[in-house]
């Protein structure tokens, strides 16, 4: 499916977590306990946002569907987004709800530990789909037509809500879970029509449970179980795209890690841009691990 770059309406839709990323950083390796020099980083962040900054590099204009309080926190984070090309008209904007924000601490040895407080994104709910039904982005009778990416960070109520709202019915549903421990939220959009489903390894085998030993198992094992695509990543391990019962799948390259908060949805943005340019399944996956593998040793901008 191509997109054609003067075109007037949004080229996709970023539906979930927009926050401030809180990140401490060390080149040490860490464990319970340690207390080492580093870095400590505020930036844009959640899953929503971090895919819609990969689509700005892509060139392509996303538009934000979220929970941003109206504190300054959220008015900083508003002009951030602004300053990178995102559309941000239709954000639900709370009096009463502060902007959320997400905690890491990342080590040589990868993520020590995370702490996610997206708690007005769950408050908000549906409210934050307004714009959907209203006619700015599209109506019951008339829904929107373009691709959206969905991150899990959405209530299991309100997901299970998308998988049978005809406000989704026509959407390109690209579909990925904030983290292992909200993998489960998933399970309502595994049946849907047009969901690609973007998970690691971990993910896969907690939606299904199971476990499996490659990305191509874990894949092919979600399209048999109903998934209409899926895309499994697993770290420095080959990553692999099924539709039906046809797989692919390539090696990431080999770099040095510098970060990994916000490497997942890097990997998955890289992949519909592709994807939305025309490439074909090779190239777009290739395309995807490229991006993912920059973003980690820090070729890329954060």
């Amino acid at each position: 499916m191509t997109v054609l770059q003067n075109s007037k309406k949004p080229h996709v839709l970023c539906i979930g977590a927009i926050l401030w990323d809180v990140i401490g950083r060390t080149d040490r390796h860490m464990r319970v306990g340690s207390d080492v020099p580093g870095r400590i980083l505020r930036l844009p962040g959640g899953v929503a946002m971090n895919i819609a900054m990969t689509f700005t590099r892509f060139s392509l204009t996303p538009v934000l569907l979220g929970a941003i309080g109206q504190d300054e926190a959220g008015e900083e984070l508003i002009r951030a987004a602004h300053s990178m090309g995102m559309i941000t008209d239709h954000l639900y904007r709370s009096e009463d709800l502060p902007t959320d924000v997400y905690m890491a601490i990342e080590g040589a040895n990868g993520l020590i530990a995370a702490i996610a407080d997206a708690h007005s994104l769950e408050a908000a709910g549906a409210k934050i789909l307004r714009s959907l039904e209203d006619g700015a982005l599209g109506t019951h009778d008339a829904p929107f037509e373009g691709t959206v990416a969905l991150d899990g960070n959405l209530t299991l109520a309100l997901l299970e809500e998308i998988s049978n709202s005809p406000l989704f019915a026509k959407a390109d549903l690209r579909v990925a879970p904030a983290s292992p421990g909200k993998a489960e939220r998933l399970l309502p959009l595994m049946n849907h029509d047009s969901a690609t489903l973007y998970v690691n390894l971990e993910e896969a085998g907690l939606l299904l449970k199971h476990e499996f030993e490659t990305a191509s198992d874990a894949a092919l094992a979600l399209t048999k179980r109903g998934a209409a695509r899926a895309m499994v990543s697993d770290g420095g391990r080959a990553a692999a795209f099924a539709v039906g019962d046809k797989v692919i799948s390539e090696a990431p390259p080999e770099v040095m890690v510098t970060r990994v908060t916000g490497a997942g949805d890097t990997f998955m943005a890289a992949h519909i841009a592709a994807e939305l340019r025309g490439d074909t399944d090779v190239t777009a996956l290739h395309t995807a691990l490229i991006a993912a593998a920059n973003y980690v040793s820090g070729n890329s901008p954060q």
